[in-house]
């Protein structure tokens, strides 16, 4: 497959193998993620596994999780 777009149906993915957090909720509010081949990362809403996937390269995943791990997006869950 060529690199997807985003919002490309999840089930388009093929057999990707799709994670999550292990601090994820019980009532299933959650993303998970997938590498696919090549450079990119895909992230689908748990709730909607057939649903879209925006689709991510490493560096833009790496980019997220430095902001995160620094406290850029704090403010976000206050």
């Amino acid at each position: 497959m060529d690199r997807p777009d985003n919002g490309v149906p999840a089930a388009l993915l093929g057999a990707v193998a799709w994670r999550k957090s292990r601090f994820s909720n019980p009532s299933g509010n959650c993303v998970e993620l997938a590498r696919l081949p090549g450079d990119g990362i895909a992230v689908r809403n748990s709730r909607d596994p057939q649903g879209p996937a925006l689709i991510y390269t490493r560096a833009e995943v790496e980019a997220f999780i430095h902001g995160v791990k620094n406290g850029e997006f704090d403010d976000l869950t206050d």
